[in-house]
């Protein structure tokens, strides 16, 4: 189940990657406009998620697993195609601001190689941590609504203190490389 996570998310992501570094090779400026929009990005989403703001909301799409993927669908195929679409992120909707980032820090890698690496590393790791949640979720008894709710936030608030954190050393980058 973790591989049907992993692996696509780490071949998508590692493609992105690839035409991301490829593009910053063209133009290394690409690389310093990602720092810098990494740094607004993550002081922008990072204070409202950790303000609590519901605006504004983080990008992505509204719709998850179509379900005609799924009718009709063994238990291998099933797990195939959650983990195809669900692993790398781009398909469906993610609540956290967080993601939102990581094409931007993957461009702001500079290299090709590097932008690669990141860019894999980064796919497994949101497959990993998506098919983590699955697992923790399919494991047991639903705590209540209002218990999804406060766990909800307090990985919003961690997004969002994540974020600011990314902000800072993208400002700090971006002095070196400037200086």
């Amino acid at each position: 189940m973790l591989a049907a996570y992993i692996v696509p998310a780490a071949a998508v992501w590692a493609a992105i990657g690839l035409v991301i570094g490829a593009a910053s090779l063209a133009a290394h400026a690409l690389a310093m406009a990602a720092v810098l929009a990494a740094a607004i990005y993550g002081c922008g989403y990072g204070l409202a998620e950790v303000c609590g703001s519901p605006w504004p909301a983080a990008p992505g799409r509204r719709w998850q697993v179509p379900p005609d993927l799924l009718i009709g669908a063994g238990g291998n195929r099933r797990t195939l195609v959650w983990g195809a679409i669900l692993g790398p992120g781009f398909l469906t909707r993610n609540p956290y601001a967080g993601f939102g980032i990581l094409p931007v820090l993957v461009a702001a890698a500079g290299q090709l190689p590097a932008g690669i690496a990141l860019a894999g590393l980064v796919g497994a790791a949101h497959g990993l941590g998506r098919a983590a949640g699955l697992l923790r979720d399919s494991s047991g008894p639903q705590p209540q609504p209002f218990a999804l709710l406060l766990r909800s936030l307090r990985w919003r608030v961690l997004d969002g203190l994540a974020l600011l954190t990314v902000a800072g050393a993208a400002i700090v980058t971006a002095g070196f490389r400037l200086g």
